[in-house]
């Protein structure tokens, strides 16, 4: 796969990465700032997600739900990985602005 490709998939991963919902502010993953890195080659789709705090219960939930949601756009035959990371830790500046508005924090 071309690099102009593996670009336009990883965004493809991204946009389908927002029907999975942290079931704590009821905001996608994506904009609350929790996907931390998508990276496809012809060999893996790595998608690296955080939690809030280490101590969220919602860890194993969420990794299923990444992977479940990657492995319906990925391509065909590439093993999907989703590895649950804590550095650097999440913080709200990670949001997008829009989950700001939403959330009525103040935008960083």
């Amino acid at each position: 796969m071309s690099p102009l490709r593996e670009k336009a998939a990883e965004v493809a991963i991204r946009d389908a990465l927002r029907q999975v919902i942290d079931p704590e502010v009821g905001l996608n993953i994506v904009d609350f700032g929790l996907v931390y890195r998508i990276e496809l080659s012809s060999r893996r789709l790595l998608v690296e997600i955080a939690m809030t705090s280490p101590a969220c219960p919602m860890g194993e939930l969420l990794r299923d739900e990444v992977r479940a949601v990657a492995r319906e756009v990925a391509p065909t035959n590439v093993p999907v990985d989703v590895a649950l990371v804590w550095e650097p830790p999440w913080s709200p500046t990670m949001m997008s602005d829009a989950a700001h508005e939403v959330l009525r924090w103040p935008l960083h």
